[in-house]
């Protein structure tokens, strides 16, 4: 469908996807902002957020915005008026945004350039304030029925979204669409969990209603195979995506992992709702066409954490959830992730996953000279 008008029809999706390599990286992020329309979908003179994703504290390879996908975007904004640049910092139940920000070379990046990093969970920086959404919510309402809370921040602002091409245990893959759960829900945002679907839609409706634009940029430099968004397999694709329609960039990116978008219900309802487009047939792609047609065979599977929440969010405790969740008992199962992923799991085995990445492939390799160096382009690029 590449060589189709984008006028065929109003709701077809655009999604840019390029081969990239080490040596070329920071200049195709350029192209992909060119070919995915950022500058149309992005408005002048509005602050733009840059959201990126930390899905583990720990620089495990395919978990979290890259250090090259920040500095890109950055730059690739700059070159295109938007001066204005802010990034936006959540934390979880499982990461700290801090040590996140510094094991996976964000810090740097942003001083370099003269990025400011706020946080949504500081008061100084933002404040969470009710909101009544125009449309109509599928879930969101009934799960906080005292009221919809997102940060006073995002309103009237640009986002450009920063995620990974990678599985997930509880949404089979995570994109565009996901990144906005951590930036616009606060701390409880896992009473929403046995309703993940629906919620993404909801957000989704809500960031076109109260953001000036959107973008995302996905990064498949190293993909994530397996039980994410942390533990997971990394496979080296050399692809990146870029869009403005955060449901197509996401169809897109399942695709070529292996799944059918259609069958992921967060991508088949936004799609349904009108919030952008799922249906591959629909979706134009511009940059490589041939990278965006590999079919990766890509599993999800399941890990010793992801087995304890299905049981209490898609299983039988589904109807009593809320005596676990909505309780101090939470307190358990935020420790046993917290005892899971960073005191077996990182240091017994994704360690040395991560360590095998850096020496074995040449995004380590690139990932280690931004460790000695802060950034890729440089000083000279920073002032500009």
């Amino acid at each position: 469908m590449s060589d189709e008008s984008v006028q065929a029809s109003e709701r077809r999706g655009v999604v840019a996807v390029l081969r990239t390599s080490p040596s070329t990286v920071l200049n195709d992020y350029d192209r992909l902002f060119e070919l995915g329309g950022a500058t149309n979908a992005l408005q002048a003179g509005a602050t733009t957020i840059l959201k990126d994703n930390i899905s583990w504290h720990f620089p495990f390879p395919a978990a979290n915005t890259t250090p090259w996908q920040l500095e890109g975007s950055i730059l690739a904004l700059r070159a295109r008026g938007f001066q204005d640049q802010v990034c936006v910092q959540n934390k979880t139940v499982v990461t700290d945004a801090f040590k996140g920000e510094d094991l996976n070379g964000y810090r740097p990046i942003c001083n370099a350039y003269g990025v400011p990093i706020l946080y949504n969970f500081k008061e100084e920086d933002m404040r969470w304030v009710n909101y009544v959404p125009h449309r109509r919510m599928r879930v969101l309402a009934d799960i906080y029925p005292g009221g919809i809370q997102i940060p006073d921040y995002f309103f009237g602002k640009n986002v450009v979204h920063l995620p990974t091409v990678k599985c997930h245990i509880y949404t089979t893959t995570t994109g565009a669409m996901k990144n906005a759960f951590g930036g616009l829900l606060n701390t409880r945002r896992h009473y929403t969990h046995s309703w993940i679907h629906e919620t993404l839609v909801d957000l989704l409706a809500i960031q076109q209603e109260i953001h000036t634009g959107l973008f995302a940029v996905m990064d498949g430099t190293t993909s994530g195979n397996g039980p994410g968004p942390r533990t997971m397999h990394p496979e080296v694709k050399n692809v990146i995506l870029g869009s403005t329609d955060q449901v197509a960039i996401d169809a897109v990116a399942a695709r070529m992992m292996g799944f059918d978008p259609m069958t992921i219900d967060y991508i088949r309802i936004a799609h349904e709702e009108g919030l952008g487009i799922g249906d591959p047939s629909q979706i134009r792609i511009v940059g490589d066409e041939d990278a965006a047609a590999e079919r990766w065979g890509f599993k999800v599977g399941d890990n010793g954490a992801s087995r304890v929440g299905d049981f209490v969010w898609f299983g039988p405790l589904k109807s009593i959830q809320s005596v676990f969740m909505r309780t101090p008992l939470v307190h358990a199962f935020v420790l046993g992730s917290e005892v899971y992923h960073d005191y077996y799991r990182w240091p017994y085995r994704d360690r040395q996953v991560f360590e095998k990445w850096l020496v074995n492939t040449e995004w380590g390799e690139l990932f280690s000279t931004y460790r000695r160096q802060g950034t890729l382009a440089g000083a000279s690029n920073a002032s500009v």
